[in-house]
């Protein structure tokens, strides 16, 4: 960051005027560093202390001298004093032992006015057992949270790929819009065809990631029908992020969204929950999703 030069002043580290006097000259343990040649007695790396002499010659070039060394020292800590100014939002960590996944939420930051209040609408459950989202009941909603007061919703689902998209079995083969035309459109509560959901959503950008060795496709999309409506405005539309990733042959994703109008201020803070998105190791209480298919307990 460049500091306009009204704002280089060493009133920075010394507020008044009597904390630097006119006759400051370096010394060494009461020994004067340079002769009268100007020319260092020692080559040995000096400790410094202040003290004050009668004006000199000689004086004028050392006050330059700490000119130069409290703007530097300004240029250094400008920035980390603009950093530690930035405030990052809390965090809150969830984890799910039957489907063996883990994500982090946005609680509040206070420096951007933000308080989410959030209320579990569905608990984890097995893949089996969750709400379907689709007549054909093939992507269901294993768990959900929701901050009603600004409309924030935080859901993971799972369901097998869509055979329309996804046509080879080999992962390194896929791209991330083959992945999130595969979600999409079997995300929809109407009987209508796979190809006439997939056009309630609009992708805007996919892109995918490798971490921990595990294959993760992000991405970006509009709902044109959003289920809450606070407003006549057409071009009001539910703005989504997602994360997916496959493990047992079945998807696994996140997605964080909210209302247009809002995005915005809490997009930033999405972001960072679907980027938290991880697979886990299986525990004895993982629960794949070919397990017992009939059980709805």
């Amino acid at each position: 960051m460049v500091l306009p030069s009204s704002s280089l002043s060493l009133s920075f580290f010394f507020p008044t005027s009597t904390l630097l006097p006119n006759n400051l000259i370096f010394r060494n343990n009461n020994r004067v560093i340079f002769n009268q040649h100007n020319v260092p007695l020692s080559k040995e790396r000096l400790r410094f202390s202040c003290c004050a002499l009668r004006p000199t010659s000689q004086n004028r070039v050392f006050r330059r001298d700490l000119m130069l060394l409290g703007l530097t020292s300004v240029s250094l800590t400008w920035p980390l004093s603009v950093a530690l100014a930035e405030e990052e939002p809390t965090m809150a960590s969830f984890f799910d032992e039957t489907n063996a996944y883990s994500y982090q939420y946005p609680v509040e930051s206070p420096s951007d006015n933000i308080s989410l209040k959030w209320v579990e609408s569905r608990k984890p459950e097995r893949y089996s057992s969750a709400a379907p989202l689709s007549p054909d009941a093939r992507l269901r909603i294993v768990s959900e949270r929701v901050d009603f007061i600004d409309n924030v919703i935080i859901s993971v689902t799972i369901g097998p790929p869509n055979g329309s998209f996804i046509k080879s079995k080999d992962k390194s083969t896929w791209t991330a819009k083959d992945v999130a035309d595969s979600v999409l459109a079997d995300r929809s509560s109407l009987r209508v065809t796979s190809s006439q959901r997939l056009e309630e959503s609009s992708v805007l950008n996919t892109h995918s990631s490798e971490i921990d060795g595990e294959k993760y496709w992000y991405y970006e999309y509009l709902v044109r029908k959003a289920p809450l409506r606070l407003t006549d405005q057409s071009n009001t539309y539910r703005h989504y992020l997602a994360s997916t990733a496959e493990r047992d042959g079945y998807f696994y994703s996140i997605s964080a969204s909210t209302i247009s109008p809002r995005w915005e201020k809490l997009g930033p803070f999405l972001e960072k929950a679907v980027s938290s998105f991880r697979l886990l190791s299986p525990t004895e209480n993982y629960v794949p999703p070919y397990k017992d298919p009939w059980r709805f307990w």
